[in-house]
């Protein structure tokens, strides 16, 4: 795209952004609130853009002014001054360019909300499950540096370690947008506990992330919800197994069950219950969204096929690979100690050259 056409959507741009603006501190608008949610985030993408815009155009304006200095000045300092401040802004411009190009591209409406993590231990037995205990604590870490809080919901603990299920709520800033690249089939390939030869073995563990839904993105009625208490079960002190505070709701339309024993009160395990319930149902629909884009992008990066195998961790090698992208790297302690953020980030460039070229900007 030519900086002269670049340029010509600022106006636009920046008009929109004033009417997004103004519709905002509407009341009538703030009274609709799924309106007043899209119209903020709308805002917030603009306000980026603006910024992004009119710092090029800042870029632009130095290097025309710095030319016409050199045109007309015979001063070799100033004119020194005036070749330093066009070669400065000219190296600024392509990565400015590219910065614009990116938040041209219309952005998942979802990335900025929270999310529920869910990991079931696939193939591979009691090692399957241990190995869905060490992904666990891998995002359990993730989420703590990244300042996020996480809250389980619901736990199947496996027979000799780690989980045949967990799933968690994790809240905090655009962290759907993060942590969707986890989705998929997680192997891990080394010499299980329980393995008395020292033979290598391969299981695997399946992460699915959804984004959270918001109570205005699902319209659940009362009587579509069958709800059955029961007592709960592992980890949890004197009221496990004595009072009915886990709770069981069926979507009668969709079958969808959600289950939550976390706390000891039942009204508390409702409320979780309840927002996963929604998020399960909201993402019946993500997902063809999600489908559609997995169908033009070659390396799957962000989505989709929740069963595509998309990483492997090698214990005896020290190896993770990421198959999507074909990135290996030689530091599993860190990345099992829930450094993911250089795999992370790389998913992130590659996607962000995928978006580019379908929008052929």
């Amino acid at each position: 795209m030519s900086e002269h056409s670049l340029l010509s959507k600022y106006e636009s741009i920046k008009y929109r952004f004033e009417e997004v603006g103004q519709q905002i501190a509407d009341p009538s608008v703030m009274s609709d609130m799924k309106r007043y949610v899209k119209l903020n985030q709308e805002y917030r993408r603009l306000e980026a853009l603006v910024q992004a815009f009119k710092e090029y155009k800042a870029l632009m304006d130095n290097i025309e002014s710095g030319k016409q200095m050199l045109a007309e000045e015979s001063d070799p300092d100033i004119r020194e001054m005036a070749k330093e401040e066009i070669e400065q802004s000219e190296e600024l411009i392509p990565d400015k360019e590219k910065e614009i190009k990116l938040l041209l591209v219309p952005a998942d409406p979802e990335d900025g909300k929270n999310a529920i993590l869910e990991i079931r231990a696939g193939t591979g037995g009691d090692e399957a499950s241990i190995f869905a205990g060490d992904l666990f604590r891998m995002y359990s870490k993730f989420c703590e540096r990244k300042g996020w809080r996480m809250e389980v919901t619901n736990i199947s603990e496996g027979t000799s370690g780690g989980y045949k299920e967990i799933v968690a709520k994790v809240s905090g800033e655009g962290v759907y947008g993060i942590l969707k690249y986890e989705s998929g089939v997680h192997r891990v390939q080394r010499v299980p506990q329980t393995e008395t030869q020292g033979r290598v073995h391969t299981s695997a563990a399946s992460v699915a992330v959804l984004p959270e839904a918001e109570e205005f993105d699902v319209d659940l009625r009362e009587s579509d919800i069958r709800k059955d208490t029961y007592c709960s079960s592992g980890p949890g002190g004197q009221s496990v197994n004595t009072t009915y505070s886990a709770i069981r709701l069926t979507h009668i339309p969709t079958g969808i069950v959600v289950t939550c024993q976390d706390e000891k009160s039942q009204l508390k395990n409702l409320a979780k219950a309840m927002v996963e319930l929604r998020t399960r149902i909201y993402n019946m629909e993500y997902q063809k969204y999600i489908d559609e884009i997995a169908s033009k992008r070659k390396t799957m990066v962000s989505t989709g096929d929740r069963s595509a195998k998309i990483r492997t961790y090698n214990w005896p090698q020290g190896r993770v690979t990421d198959h999507r992208i074909n990135l290996t790297l030689y530091n599993l302690q860190a990345i099992i100690g829930g450094d993911i953020d250089e795999i992370i980030e790389k998913l992130q460039i590659e996607e962000n050259s995928e978006k580019l070229k379908e929008a052929e900007i």
